[in-house]
C-alpha cells in the first residue's frame, strides 16, 4: 500500500486501527536520544545555532554531499542556476520574461504602499539600495505593485515582506501544482 493510499484511506475511515510492530530496544534508545535533543534544545538559547551546527548544515548542502543523489548530474547541468557562492550581480539576460497568467478581464494588479514607521522605511531602503548598488537589483519593469512592509525577526532585525495578497487572488493556478506536505 503507497504511504498516499494509507493517508487516503485513514482519513476517510477506512482504517480504524493501527498496529505498529517494533523492536523494543531500538524503540527505547529512539527515545532516550529524542528525549535528549530535547533536553539539549531548550538548554540551549534556542535563537542561535552554534557554530559547528551552521557548518555541518552547510556542508550538507555542497556539491560533494549530492554525488549520491539520482539529480546529481541535472543539478550540475544547471548549476548557473544553483551557484557554490551567491554572485554579486544579477545573472546573465537569457531572452527568457516571466509572465503572471492572471484572471480573465484583469489588467494588472495594483496596491498602494500604505505609511510605514521610519525604521522600517529606513531598513527597506538601505537593503535594496545595497543591493542596486551591487548589481544585484535593477528597476523593476512590471505592471504590478504590492506594498513591503518589515516584521521583526526573533533574533532582532528585521524581515522584509511582501503583501501579493491581491496579486495572488488574480493569478490564475497552476495546472500542475506544488506539492505540499501533508
Amino acid at each position: 500500500m503507497s504511504c498516499m493510499r494509507f493517508a487516503k484511506d485513514l482519513y476517510d475511515g477506512r482504517i480504524e486501527q493501527i498496529c505498529i510492530l517494533s523492536d523494543l530496544e531500538r524503540m527505547m534508545s529512539e527515545v532516550e536520544e529524542l528525549r535528549q535533543l530535547h533536553a539539549a534544545s531548550t538548554t540551549e538559547s534556542e535563537d542561535t545555532l552554534s557554530a559547528k551546527t551552521k557548518k555541518e548544515r552547510f556542508d550538507g548542502q555542497s556539491w560533494d554531499s549530492l554525488k549520491a543523489s539520482p539529480f546529481y548530474d541535472v543539478l550540475r547541468e544547471h548549476k548557473d542556476v544553483l551557484p557554490d557562492e551567491i554572485p554579486a550581480e544579477l545573472p546573465q539576460d537569457k531572452g527568457i520574461q516571466h509572465e503572471i497568467d492572471l484572471v480573465l478581464g484583469t489588467k494588472y494588479c495594483v496596491t498602494r504602499q500604505w505609511p510605514l514607521q521610519r525604521d522600517q522605511v529606513k531598513v527597506i531602503d538601505d537593503f535594496f539600495e545595497s543591493r542596486r548598488q551591487a548589481g544585484q537589483v535593477r528597476e523593476s519593469k512590471s505592471p504590478h505593485s504590492a506594498p513591503t512592509f518589515c516584521v521583526k525577526k526573533p533574533q532582532g532585525g528585521w524581515r522584509i515582506v511582501h503583501a501579493y495578497n491581491k496579486l495572488n487572488d488574480a493569478t490564475i493556478p497552476a495546472q500542475t501544482p506544488i506539492p505540499r506536505k501533508m
